[in-house]
């Protein structure tokens, strides 16, 4: 049920990062169909690639503050767009700056939504 609800709210983040940023784009006539689908597909990213990004990229990420995560966040967005293209899914991130974009908002929605979401006692 939790995993369910972690893939809902990446869907409703992506949704928003959608509907916000321009270069962030569905060429879908069933535009959720296609977001629920590129939710799967950046918590794949997520699960395997992001950590290989962060272990790479440790001392950038010390020397920052952390802020380079949102470069990461960004890098994880294009490659999931990426692989979505390649499967056939419409979902476009047309640059870096869209891509760290939506990343940030995507970030911050799904914090947002969990925090109301998912409860505590779970974890």
């Amino acid at each position: 049920m939790k995993l369910l609800l972690r893939w809902l709210i990446t869907a409703v983040a992506l949704g928003v990062a959608v509907a916000i940023v321009p270069g962030i784009r569905v060429e879908s006539d069933r535009a959720w169909l296609t977001v629920a689908a590129m939710a799967i597909i950046l918590g794949l990213v997520n699960a395997f690639v992001r950590p290989l990004l962060k272990l790479l990229s440790c001392p950038l990420i010390l020397l920052t503050l952390g802020l380079f995560l949102l470069v990461i966040n960004a890098v994880s967005l294009w490659l999931a767009a990426k692989a979505a293209a390649l499967l056939g899914v419409p979902f476009y991130v047309d640059g870096f700056w869209p891509a760290f974009l939506g990343g940030l908002i995507i970030s911050v929605v799904s914090f947002i939504l969990s925090m109301f979401l998912i409860d505590d006692r779970d974890r």
